[in-house]
């Protein structure tokens, strides 16, 4: 029998193990952690006859595997994971792993440093809408393998990939692949721009029809100079209407006089979508260009962009207290994300951020927040840096709160004092410091304001 080695014990690395497990091979989990949670995983998942190893680093030389399985949030170039490669041993990606049994199904793949999880969501909504069996899953929904795994094959394969992701996965070709936005992001994973950038241009090269935001500034340089990945066939799309194409505008998607469309057909109003922000039109018409280019009809469009509810943690709309709207933003893990999100609401905002820090430019977040905010609670590892970040742009509405308990309380005490009439979770951080991720972070702030505010 076979032997494979699961690098961690998340979604995505149970789903790859049981996978395994049911194509004959003999699995072991690795996880480093020791929480009383992965205990009882190892516990759950020896019933199932999978081993899970806690709290030590994986070494090949000692477990000997024939195929090690890489969970996304897994670093590529951890020691073990350098020393199986150099020993010989297939190392892949979990997604690697589901596309090995997803290759009959037609994939639509989906990048980008921000928009990927709403252009993904909006994506398998229209798919489906059009009675496609197209579930979204990969960095969104269900993790690749448990596709797999499912009584039903899909049709399509929406799959929302991270750069992790693509990184550990070289095989996949996706019939149809689209590239959201490009900013610095992970280059604490990646190192370089020039690496972050080509990881996500591997997977443009690898598909039939590209699809590219023609109104991103790092990709609009990217295609008029027509460096790679870019084919002259590509498809760009743009907010600002057919002038503001790239490449050939009979190919391109764009909003004019309110109506998404071609150059040689209406499609839809473009205010059909309820969500907030420019860059949601954008999504918007990436979501719409890989649903024509799949052959899908406008009627289904229309009726799954009309009654599309957007994502969780993507300013998702919690309640209303006293007239105050409290928005969930908490996938805004960089820069970009919270700038596009503090201008997308209502202002003047109090606005909740802070935690784990990324690196970045954070020049046209400070700005939104001069502009935006009527003032910032700040909680997390971040909060003294962004402070004194605060402090060097005269911005002095202010105060470092620490946790979510207290950023959700003293935000509904100041947007009373002050009448304002928004509060946005937007944290422009990753998660790690006090949550396990960016849902647990953004469920919290949940149920602190269902809890404490209706």
């Amino acid at each position: 029998m076979p032997n494979a080695c699961v690098i961690g014990l998340g979604k995505s690395g149970v789903a790859a193990a049981r996978l395994l497990k049911r194509e004959g091979w003999q699995v072991t989990i690795n996880d480093r952690g020791t929480s009383e949670a992965l205990k009882q995983q190892q516990q759950d998942l020896a019933a199932e006859g999978i081993t899970v190893n806690l709290g030590t680093a994986f070494d090949p030389e000692v477990l000997q595997p024939d195929l090690v399985v890489v969970s996304p949030g897994v670093p590529w170039d951890i020691p073990g994971l350098v020393r199986s490669r150099e020993l010989g041993i297939a190392t892949i990606g979990e997604m690697e792993l589901a596309w090995r049994y997803l290759q009959d199904v037609t994939w639509v793949g989906i990048t980008g440093t921000n928009g990927k999880t709403t252009t993904t969501a909006l994506t398998a909504a229209i798919f489906q809408a059009a009675g496609f069996r197209a579930p979204a899953f990969g960095n969104i929904g269900l993790a690749a393998c448990e596709v797999v795994l499912a009584k039903e094959k899909p049709d399509w394969a929406i799959a929302e990939l991270s750069s992790y992701q693509i990184e550990a996965s070289p095989s996949i070709a996706p019939k149809i692949a689209i590239w959201t936005t490009f900013t610095p992001d992970h280059l604490n994973r990646h190192k370089t721009l020039e690496r972050y950038y080509s990881i996500k241009a591997h997977l443009l090269h690898q598909a039939q029809y590209q699809i590219f935001n023609g109104d991103d500034p790092y990709l609009r340089k990217v295609g008029e100079s027509m460096a790679v990945p870019v084919r002259s066939e590509a498809c760009w799309t743009s907010v600002n209407g057919k002038a503001h194409l790239i490449g050939d505008p009979n190919q391109g998607f764009y909003i004019e006089d309110g109506w998404v469309r071609t150059a040689n057909e209406l499609i839809l109003p473009a205010n059909l979508l309820k969500m907030p922000g420019h860059h949601n039109q954008q999504n918007l018409l990436m979501a719409i260009a890989a649903a024509r280019l799949a052959g899908i009809d406008k009627n289904a469009i229309a009726e799954a962009v009309a009654t599309f509810p957007g994502v969780p943690h993507r300013l998702e709309h919690i309640c209303n207290w006293h007239g105050i709207d409290f928005i969930n933003d908490s996938k805004a893990t960089n820069y970009d994300a919270a700038e596009v999100g503090l201008s997308a609401v209502n202002s003047p905002a109090i606005l909740i951020a802070g935690g784990d820090a990324k690196i970045g430019d954070d020049t046209a977040w400070m700005s939104a927040i001069q502009r935006k905010a009527a003032a910032v609670l700040l909680i997390g590892d971040a909060a003294q840096p962004f402070a004194k970040r605060l402090q060097q742009i005269g911005y002095t509405q202010h105060e470092i709160v620490e946790t979510m308990e207290q950023a959700v309380r003293r935000s509904a005490e100041l947007s009373q004092q002050l009448d304002v009439k928004t509060v946005l979770l937007s944290p422009a951080c990753a998660s790690f410091d006090q949550y396990q991720n960016f849902e647990q972070r953004g469920d919290h702030f949940r149920q602190l304001c269902l809890e404490q505010l209706t």
